[in-house]
């Protein structure tokens, strides 16, 4: 969440940041609600100092102003109660309205609303061209027998697949070829939880803003997470950090989920866009000072991984309309489809700074005093749009797959033919 001493000191210059993600903000009402509280709050400690000096006075006192003393004490400790109701709301009422305000975009995010809006920044090798008709990832996918969307709908629904085979081994090689480039860099590899409880959701700005793209269990109260940024962020949730311990690089392993509310008719055809897919995430807690250096590491990571899979990507800035609640600054790295003929986003690393950290309570002792961490993820890869990308840069004409060049130590195998 914002820092309210930020939105105290400056209202305006918080409500023109905002501004540029669109939507209005609930920023005159959290003023009010801060007043409140603080106002309710200066009572009570006038009234409990009040109190404690009455306290000493009634061994004093006889007994006509005993009696008298003794009632006007109840009558402090029952305004006390009042107020103290009173602050309990307008705190809850604030902290309500607290969590639903996004993150401030760093000054370098362009503005807009849309994808379209987003600003290219460079583009890395060139579009992958052949001498046959390329087909999509699916055509592929299929005609090679590894993958399977329709058992996948019939099993569960629309948006969920099968890897099979030499689909799924592809998918186990990459995995443990980019935990080794991450495990090679100092990350801590992690199998995390998926299911969460509502505390890490809120920790990490899922919700609730974003409640309708998450699966929820019916009587645990539990969420399935859409990646491992929610378990990982949440492992530090209360705590005081060393400073000689930022900072702390994790790379998460898990199986992901998301509802896609609201993506009707988009990316359908295929595993480019599912209910349910495998990730590796890389998430980081450092100090304030290196949050901008650790997002341009991590950012950096993920295009050695492209490279290393002879993937042609484009750097994308995401606009301020575009960034999720947590984010501050956004950078997708958007890979090749020569099936669809354009780029289209397999990465993204956000720098969230210390938003995250202030929900979830997690800081770090300084020379100056405690400090809240700042955070930051990216996605290393995932087993729906790397390995789309994979197949459909690496067809052939015969209908095979060249397995990159990279990962044949991990699959045993060169290519991928129908059998």
């Amino acid at each position: 969440m914002l820092d309210l001493k930020l939105i105290r000191e400056d209202p305006d210059a918080v409500r023109a940041a905002l501004s540029r993600r669109g939507g209005s903000y609930p920023i005159d009402a959290v003023l009010e609600a801060d007043a409140r509280r603080r106002a309710a709050q200066a009572r009570i400690d006038e009234l409990r100092a009040e109190r404690k000096k009455g306290d000493k006075r009634i061994a004093t006192l006889q007994s006509a102003e005993k009696t008298a003393e003794l009632a006007r004490l109840k009558s402090l400790s029952d305004e006390i109660a009042v107020l103290e109701a009173e602050e309990a709301a307008a705190a809850a009422e604030l902290n309500h309205m607290l969590l639903e305000i996004p993150n401030i975009p760093h000054e370098s995010v362009p503005p807009g609303m849309s994808d379209e809006d987003n600003v290219e920044l460079y583009r890395v090798g060139e579009p992958t061209e052949f001498d046959f008709e390329p087909k999509d990832h699916l055509d592929i996918g299929e005609a090679l027998g590894i993958i399977d969307v329709e058992r996948g709908a019939r099993t569960s629904g629309s948006r969920f697949a099968y890897l099979k085979g030499a689909g799924a081994l592809l998918w186990l090689s990459l995995s443990r070829y980019v935990l080794d480039v991450l495990l090679a860099d100092g990350f801590t590899p992690m199998v995390p939880p998926v299911l969460v409880r509502r505390e890490a959701m809120e920790g990490t700005g899922f919700l609730p803003t974003d409640e309708q793209q998450i699966y929820k269990t019916a009587d645990d109260d539990l969420y399935l997470v859409g990646t491992s940024e929610v378990p990982l962020a949440a492992t530090h949730i209360g705590e005081m950090l060393d400073a000689d311990t930022v900072p702390i690089r994790y790379a998460g392993v898990s199986t992901c989920f998301r509802r896609e509310a609201g993506s009707h008719g988009r990316d359908t055809r295929g595993i480019f866009r599912l209910h349910q897919f495998e990730k590796v995430e890389m998430f980081s807690f450092v100090n304030a000072s290196g949050s901008s250096e650790e997002h341009d590491k991590l950012i950096a990571i993920e295009e050695s991984i492209l490279r290393a899979l002879q993937l042609p990507y484009r750097a994308v800035n995401v606009c301020a309309g575009e960034l999720g609640a947590p984010a501050a600054k956004k950078v997708d790295l958007e890979a090749w489809f020569p099936g669809q003929r354009r780029y289209r986003e397999v990465t993204s690393c956000s720098n969230t700074t210390d938003y995250q950290a202030r929900r979830l309570n997690c800081r770090i002792r300084t020379d100056h005093g405690p400090e809240f961490v700042h955070t930051l993820n990216g996605t290393a890869a995932t087993s729906s749009r790397h390995i789309a990308a994979i197949l459909e840069n690496n067809q052939r004409a015969d209908g095979s797959v060249l397995v990159p060049e990279v990962l044949r130590a991990y699959t045993s195998f060169d290519s991928i033919a129908r059998a």
